[in-house]
């Protein structure tokens, strides 16, 4: 018997990377990482099945993230990223090259980076 545990869908010979567990009273089924032992309730996939993984309707799949792994970027990290790149890139106000402190809006008090502090509109 080898030691490395098989996909567990028929004819796929690849190494099992995740666990699926089906939960029948909340109509769930839970992919995670691969479990320590093999159970007989349980399903061990290959990374491209438990990718395609889809459940049937009505049901919910809930992916369980393996905290070993690195993680993706998510949308967040990706615009702070980009918004840092165009904060650098962006031109140095004429005013800040001269020495003057002030913006030219008269609103603004004071800037940091991309955020400004601004005057109260009663003042």
């Amino acid at each position: 018997m080898s030691p490395v545990r098989r996909c567990s869908r028929t004819a796929c010979g690849r190494p099992a990377v995740a666990t699926l567990t089906y939960v029948y009273a909340d109509s769930t089924a839970v992919l995670g990482p691969l479990a320590t032992y093999a159970e007989p309730h349980c399903y061990d996939l290959c990374a491209e099945h438990s990718e395609r993984l889809t459940a049937p309707r009505g049901w919910e799949v809930v992916r369980l993230i393996d905290g070993s792994a690195p993680a993706r970027p998510s949308g967040d990290d990706l615009e702070a990223l980009a918004n840092a790149v165009r904060e650098a890139a962006r031109p140095q106000e004429r005013a800040a090259q001269a020495g003057g402190g002030r913006a030219a809006d008269p609103m603004e008090v004071a800037r940091r980076g991309h955020l400004r502090v601004l005057r109260s509109p009663d003042n």
